[in-house]
């Protein structure tokens, strides 16, 4: 079932379009990698599906009572936000203040959420912590846990692995398959192709046109082929990743 298609979609900056005419559907349990070179239009994309960018033309069309209320988002962390002083459940629970009124508390049905995504991510131990003293492994499950208050539907995640070491990548990756299993439907840019093929259901391929299809006819086609010998290396066991 679908929860977004996007229409006749082109996007970019300025009225200029970078990506041109996606006819896309998103479904419920999708589990999309976005892969392409840097200013291909990646970010651009998500960001007009979340509506922080307008569409040049066409559209973004929500399906069956799914709203972008319904969407958690988990963008590139800055330097700034990485410092960021204030505990683990703090940054938490602000998932929730797209719900509420200035001032207003949060409710006892919210906190239990939040001490359920602490859960579900494994870090129930670092409620407390402050968030600026974590790893960056630790600091992502967290941010993801934050886009899990803010909806529990959709997460879009943009590098959600960018400097993480090779354990901590490999962990986060795990995690967001297993938020999948769990019904989440799940879009992240990578750039790490072998990962995308080791976890994705879906494979879109931004360069000047733009390729979307399952993992598997992505495998076969002749852009695909250019990869399969990465997928006995990847899956496999060993790891090679490449970035494109």
């Amino acid at each position: 079932m679908a929860q977004i298609t996007l229409k006749n979609l082109s996007c970019g900056y300025d009225n200029k379009p970078i990506i041109h005419n996606l006819n896309i559907d998103i479904n419920k349990g999708d589990y999309i990698v976005i892969v392409g070179e840097n200013g291909a239009g990646k970010s651009t994309l998500i960001k007009t599906i979340l509506g922080l960018l307008p569409a040049v033309s066409g559209n973004v069309l929500f399906k069956g009572g799914f709203t972008r209320k319904n969407i958690g988002y988990l963008p590139q962390q800055t330097l700034t936000q990485k410092d960021f002083p204030a505990t683990v459940m703090e940054v938490v629970m602000s998932g929730f203040q797209n719900r509420h009124k200035i001032f207003s508390f949060y409710t006892t049905e919210e906190k239990n959420i939040a001490k359920n995504n602490l859960k579900k991510l494994e870090i129930s131990d670092l409620a407390n912590r402050c968030y600026r003293e974590l790893s960056g492994g630790q600091q992502q499950r967290v941010l993801i846990a934050r886009a899990l208050c803010s909806a529990q539907n959709m997460l879009i995640l943009d590098e959600p692995t960018s400097g993480l070491d090779a354990t901590s990548t490999e962990e986060m990756y795990a995690l967001i398959k297993q938020l999948n299993n769990d019904g989440i439907t799940i879009l992240m840019i990578s750039h790490d192709i072998g990962s995308a093929l080791k976890y994705a259901s879906h494979i879109m391929f931004v360069k000047e046109d733009v390729f979307y299809d399952t993992k598997d006819n992505f495998l076969k086609s002749p852009l695909g082929k250019k990869y399969n010998h990465f997928v006995g290396g990847h899956i496999g066991g060993h790891s090679h990743e490449q970035h494109i």
